[in-house]
């Protein structure tokens, strides 16, 4: 009864329930940021990377379950497993979700699955390599596990002409608010004895304790006005763990007569595969092949990280108002464009001066092809659907999948050349290939 009463207060479109939604993104950003970009990273790297007293690197293999591997390998195929697991598991809680009629229920426990596995890995060592890298598992799990629930709430709290501006609002928000805490973990690191410690590690995890109290504690915010469904009284069962993947076949066979959202999702699928890899692997590239001279790389990257999030900012809010003009599929594909000329000039990037302006290129496209990716397939879901979860499931397992194949990828090319230059070449063949696919998507007055 509390559900109808709550959604009868905030109503689909209402700006306080709009707002709510997009706040998850502050909450849940510092993940993708402190974790995925900056802080751990850089702390992956001090801790498996042997120098000698100069500064240059001696060894960069890393022991792991009784084989020795490249250092970013290792995070590269771990990354990748997790991944898998997240395109496994998406579709069997969605659909359950879908059925049940609790996505928040599900959102939350993606949410603090995440946010306590972040919390653990303050005991991450080369002692504690399995346990940390488990946490490093579960955290990314439960990060893009609570995106499925989140990002399936947009049609169902926004109409379409207020999902660019909510979704670009979203990521502003997180951007933002993962700023505020990478400058506050900065400020510890770099100026650690001012706060009692005795070298710059012991600040570097606690780090990772505050991304997830950050995480849990502002998400709270988000649950409170979100609606939590409409079919409580459905009960779990066995026949129900198959009723995600029976939905998949629905929206695969829905698929097969909605050529625009066919061809945009493969598209997607392409592209997307390039950038995740990118944003994923940008710091460990930074880590090992820039020379950084006298400069310290901690704070050097730390600031590429900020410029990038400041600047997708600018990109995503940009991006909005650009596809509201010339249509989303035309500014995706100038989008991607643009991602094939800083993948060409990365490869080239050998000092700081030339990773920031690779930095600031990144954030300006960045902000946009996540925001305008999320609300294009969003517009395009037909508005008669109620399996929304479903239907983000579907996306999300493209997304995941993408991600897999890129990172084994990435990974792989890193192995056997040595250098992570090929592998970010590499990646150009699959934004060639979202351009492509693009093009093709058909006119739509939704898009277009």
């Amino acid at each position: 009864m509390s559900s109808f009463l709550f959604m009868a207060v905030l109503e689909k479109g209402s700006k306080k329930l709009l707002n709510a939604w997009a706040f998850y993104d502050w909450a849940n950003s510092v993940y993708p940021l402190v974790i995925s970009s900056a802080v751990f990273p850089i702390f992956y790297g001090a801790l498996t990377i042997i120098k000698d007293a100069d500064g240059n690197k001696i060894s960069d293999t890393v022991t792991f379950l009784g084989y020795d591997f490249n250092n970013d390998s290792l995070i590269s195929y771990i990354t990748a497993i997790s991944f898998l697991v997240v395109s496994i598991l998406s579709p069997i809680l969605s659909g359950i979700s879908d059925f049940v009629g609790n996505k928040e229920g599900f959102m939350k426990f993606f949410c603090y699955l995440g946010a306590l596995s972040c919390i653990g890995l303050y005991w991450f060592t080369l002692d504690n390599l399995l346990f940390g890298l488990i946490c490093y598992m579960l955290a990314l799990i439960g990060f893009w596990g609570s995106l499925v629930f989140y990002n399936s709430y947009l049609p169902d709290i926004a109409y379409p002409e207020q999902q660019d501006k909510i979704s670009a609002k979203g990521f502003s928000l997180g951007y933002i608010g993962s700023v505020i805490l990478l400058v506050i973990n900065l400020v510890m690191i770099l100026f650690y004895d001012l706060f009692g410690f005795k070298d710059a590690g012991q600040p570097t995890r606690i780090a990772f304790i505050m991304v997830g109290v950050w995480w849990i504690l502002f998400a709270q915010y988000t649950f409170k006005h979100l609606p939590s469904g409409t079919n409580e009284g459905h009960k779990v069962t066995r026949s129900v763990l198959a009723h995600g993947f029976n939905e998949l076949k629905k929206i695969w066979k829905a698929l097969k007569t909605n050529k625009v959202l066919r061809r945009y999702l493969s598209a997607f699928f392409v592209y997307s595969m390039a950038v995740q890899t990118i944003m994923i692997a940008a710091t460990y590239f930074a880590v090992e092949e820039l020379d950084w001279g006298t400069q310290d790389s901690t704070t050097g990257l730390i600031i590429s990280i900020l410029l990038i999030q400041l600047i997708a900012i600018v990109g995503a809010n940009y991006t909005a108002k650009l596809s509201s003009r010339h249509g989303n599929i035309k500014v995706l594909i100038v989008i991607v464009f643009s991602w094939i000329a800083i993948c060409g000039y990365a490869y080239f990037v050998t000092n700081p001066i030339q990773f920031y302006i690779t930095a600031a290129c990144v954030g300006l496209v960045m902000g946009g092809t996540q925001s305008l990716s999320r609300s294009t397939y969003s517009k395009l879901i037909p508005e008669q659907s109620e399996d929304t979860a479903s239907y983000f499931s579907f996306y999300d397992v493209a997304e995941k999948i993408g991600i897999v194949i890129g990172m084994f990828m990435y990974g792989f090319i890193a192995e056997i050349t040595g250098s992570m230059r090929y592998a970010i070449l590499f990646l150009i063949v699959f934004f060639i290939g979202g351009v492509i696919l693009l093009y093709r998507v058909p006119k739509n007055e939704l898009t277009n």
